[in-house]
């Protein structure tokens, strides 16, 4: 059993007292030596668990599953890849179902909050899972998902039939709700995961309308990686006396030791050919790529299609079921490159990523340390890389110092770098692409739009050409530009210029010079 700190009187507890009794510390990596059978986690979950190779708890699951199992409001908190969802996922079913003196109706019992759709449908999956073999009565307990960018119906008709487990995004979960098809009346447990990504998200708001309509009497568990200010008051809000567990020592590093980071001064002409030779390296698996920017992800997962790759997208322009489709397959292997914005990403959890490439840095130090905690994880090692564009040098600067990274001024690279090779084991023979060109598994699944890095402007390739009455050639908008595609952003200026110019040419070709009227004798 891992060793406990709780010693109360440590300064990092001053902004949680008293409303939250202890901090309970103890290091990520402490070694996994506690079975959930010997926690008395019950025999239907213990077995379901095993059959998907899970035996061992991490470290957040062995702290918190003593105390959730017994009805103990608490706050878990760790790193990205840690367990969170088992920590209280496995005490939620094991408690709803143990629970005698309050029987499941098909009125739910328990509600699991998420900021994003691909969680919602991450933790319901793992949900599910573990509770495959728990029946109530005559039937099997029910686990169902809520979330926006689906039909209504099937989500209405789900909850009229009965569920006992509602996993959900907050929009829809409130709507529901406020339309009385989601009775939260008879919950007794609630959790808030990935709290802080909430807070970043704006969803606090309809977070405390959710509050309002949930009994008092119900055990409340809260699961986030950072603790800021709004988490902390939203705690105190509605909850009891809760247990503060934090599953990592408290001046350990922001981010992962397994994971190796490299940052390098990249041009951004030059990126795509740098990701296409780090994507060759020796031992190069599941590989998750970066961008701030949606069309920039599309742009990127194009490119790397036409070199060959296998990828996929993931990023706000792309329909639900276009982003599940490509989620799906780079949990199956049938890609093994994920191009994805932050937003999107947020809820994506697979431990077998190698590498983490960010084409464009992130925003702040804590998306950073999100981004690169994809890989490193359940005790692997990973490599982190980071191309840092000229005009992001001053970002990059003030990430390096805040996580001391001790990089501030990456040095010069390119696709043909000697010591890019070297550093991240890439064969001397790789180039800019390994074969015939594939088509990004989502492409036929999303409008086709004009995509920009930056303020340069796009390739031409979803534009046709129009031949003016000079002989020269001009551009013109796409078909479904000029349709009235709804993003209107997604037409760069040069487009519009270029559609505009034509007919300014052509009416000065029709021009003539004029001729000198005769003058007066």
């Amino acid at each position: 059993m891992t060793s406990l700190n709780t010693d109360t009187n440590t300064d990092t507890t001053n902004d949680l007292t008293p409303d939250i009794d202890v901090i309970v510390d103890a290091p990520e990596a402490a070694p996994k030596t506690t079975t959930f059978a010997e926690l008395g986690v019950r025999e239907e979950i213990v077995r379901a668990l095993a059959e998907g190779g899970i035996e061992h708890t991490f470290a957040i699951q062995e702290l918190t599953l003593p105390l959730a199992l017994t009805g103990d409001d608490l706050i878990g908190q760790a790193r990205t890849g840690m367990g969170k969802t088992f920590a209280f996922g496995v005490p939620l079913l094991h408690r709803i179902v143990t629970d005698e003196s309050r029987p499941l109706t098909g009125i739910p019992r328990a509600l699991i909050v998420v900021p994003t759709r691909e969680l919602c449908l991450q933790v319901f999956d793992d949900l599910a899972g573990a509770a495959k073999y728990l029946t109530v009565g005559d039937r099997k307990l029910s686990v169902t998902s809520i979330y926006g960018g689906r039909p209504y119906e099937p989500q209405i008709e789900a909850l009229r039939a009965g569920v006992d487990v509602v996993v959900g995004t907050p929009g829809r979960l409130l709507d529901l709700a406020q339309q009385d098809h989601l009775q939260l009346g008879g919950l007794s447990v609630l959790v808030l995961d990935e709290a802080d990504e909430m807070l970043d998200l704006g969803f606090l708001p309809d977070i405390e309308r959710i509050l309002k309509q949930i009994p008092t009497d119900r055990q409340a568990m809260l699961f986030s990686a950072t603790m800021p200010d709004p988490i902390i008051t939203l705690a105190r809000t509605f909850m009891n006396q809760p247990t503060h567990i934090r599953a990592e020592a408290p001046h350990s590093a922001a981010t992962h030791e397994n994971t190796t980071q490299h940052a390098y001064r990249a041009h951004a002409l030059d990126k795509v050919e740098m990701v296409a030779r780090i994507l060759q390296a020796n031992g190069r698996g599941a590989t998750m790529i970066f961008t701030r920017t949606k069309r920039t992800a599309q742009k990127v997962a194009d490119e790397l299609a036409e070199r060959g790759f296998k990828v996929g997208a993931v990023h706000g322009d792309l329909g639900q079921g276009a982003r599940e489709k490509a989620l799906k397959g780079f949990r199956t292997g049938e890609v093994d490159v994920l191009v994805a914005t932050d937003v999107a990403a947020r809820g994506i959890d697979i431990d077998d990523i190698t590498h983490v490439i960010n084409y464009q840095i992130p925003e702040d130090e804590q998306a950073y340390v999100h981004r690169i905690g994809r890989t490193g994880r359940a005790g692997k090692t990973g490599i982190a890389v980071t191309l840092v564009d000229w005009d992001e040098l001053p970002r990059w600067t003030m990430i390096d110092k805040a996580l001391g990274l001790n990089n501030p001024d990456p040095v010069e690279t390119y696709s043909s770098s000697p010591h890019l090779f070297a550093e991240l084991d890439i064969p001397t023979e790789a180039g800019g692409s390994i074969g015939r060109a594939t088509r990004s598994t989502e492409s036929k699944d999303r409008p086709r739009r004009e995509s920009r890095d930056g303020d340069r402007p796009a390739r031409t390739r979803n534009r046709t050409r129009q031949r003016t009455r000079g002989g020269s050639t001009g551009h013109v908008a796409s078909t479904e530009q000029t349709a009235g595609v709804s993003d209107a952003a997604s037409v760069t200026d040069a487009d519009s210029a270029s559609a505009s110019d034509a007919p300014a040419r052509r009416r000065r070709r029709r021009r003539r010079p004029n001729t000198a009227a005769p003058t007066a004798g």
